[in-house]
């Protein structure tokens, strides 16, 4: 629902309102907030951050139930954080994201940790302390001299 076709390998955070409109016209309420001064940023954490915003998404609407998501983008001098939080859990069945059945993080998870890091940033995704799920990555923001 959230992958289209024109999510081609040029996605980058300037696709960000496209994305969340695509979200919201499936019934997944989103809301976003930037914080910092918006700059533009080496292409490949650009596109690292999209792919970040679209896969927890994707993993809100699979996995949360009846969630709300809020994504906050933050850019310091040398770093953007990307922090995308679901209040929900599988309806009726209380299971967190992450969490569920299966054996280890899913694919998606595996595939941000892999992006990240090759960026050498960090990420961090798990449940919330009262419920629902967070992920969270650093990128550096400045291209590497």
């Amino acid at each position: 629902m959230l992958r289209s076709q024109e999510d081609g390998d040029c996605s980058d955070l300037g696709q960000l309102d496209s994305l969340v409109a695509r979200a919201r016209a499936a019934g997944l309420p989103v809301t976003v907030t930037v914080t910092g001064a918006q700059r533009a940023l080496p292409p490949e954490a650009d596109q690292a951050a999209y792919r970040i915003v679209q896969e927890a998404l994707t993993n809100v609407s699979r996995h949360a139930g009846r969630a709300c998501a809020r994504i906050h983008l933050h850019y310091s001098p040398d770093a953007l954080s990307v922090q995308v939080d679901d209040d929900g859990a599988d309806a009726g069945t209380g299971i967190v994201p992450g969490t569920g059945p299966r054996s280890g993080p899913g694919l998606g998870l595996i595939g941000m940790r892999e992006r990240v890091t090759a960026l050498g940033g960090r990420l961090q995704a798990g449940p919330r302390d009262g419920g629902g799920f967070q992920v969270y990555a650093e990128l550096p923001a400045r291209a590497p001299s």
